[in-house]
């Protein structure tokens, strides 16, 4: 008769804590395999984000408008005659010629040398003239109808449908009959939307704020 093979007390428990430890283990790394699922699962989605939002187009910011000359020793000749300014200031505005008191329609800004003419804002050259009482004068289109008028130049540099950028030199100073007691400037006028504006007051604005 054989004899029965008889376990030792300690060996049972031994065998059961195994198990256990087993089972813990196996638990652990399900659940850690879990967690680095879905982790990937949410850097796949971030990256998708970071794609999605680099394809949202670009807000262009509106640009100000700038003066039409850089060199800062240019001065104000002549202001735009403003029908609600005091007299005195109205006076000062006024173009004196053959014998004919005129409302300035623009700003005239002098210097003792010639100096580059800029254009305002970005636009299309729409008419580009030469006569004996305004000179030589630019006339430029700019988004939401405003146009710029650049008169009594010496010298200009763009011809008509020119596209220009803003702060492009498109002439220089000059001279002309209208305004002869000013010797060396720049004849300046803006309209917007069909209506003459002073371009003293539209310097570092947008045209939405005009």
């Amino acid at each position: 008769m054989k004899k029965r093979l008889k376990l030792k007390a300690f060996v049972v428990p031994t065998i059961y804590t195994l198990a256990m430890v087993a089972i813990v283990l196996s638990a652990f790394f399900m659940a850690d395999s879990i967690e680095n699922m879905q982790a990937d699962e949410e850097d796949l989605t971030y990256v998708s984000n970071v794609v999605t939002e680099q394809d949202v187009p670009v807000v262009n910011t509106e640009k100000t408008i700038i003066r039409p000359y850089q060199d800062s020793d240019v001065k104000v000749a002549r202001y735009f005659y403003d029908k609600d300014a005091e007299q005195a200031k109205q006076q000062e505005s006024l173009i004196y010629y053959e014998n004919t008191y005129m409302q300035n329609s623009g700003a005239d800004y002098t210097l003792d040398t010639t100096f580059d003419v800029l254009s305002i804002l970005d636009g299309t050259v729409i008419e580009v003239e030469d006569t004996e009482l305004l000179g030589k004068s630019v006339k430029i289109r700019h988004e939401n109808d405003l146009i710029s008028v650049y008169q009594s130049l010496s010298e200009v540099s763009v011809k008509k449908d020119d596209v220009v950028t803003q702060g492009q030199v498109i002439g220089k100073s000059g001279t002309s009959a209208l305004n002869g007691d000013l010797g060396n400037h720049l004849h300046f006028e803006l309209y917007y939307q069909g209506q003459v504006i002073d371009p003293e007051a539209s310097y570092n604005k947008k045209m939405s704020d005009l």
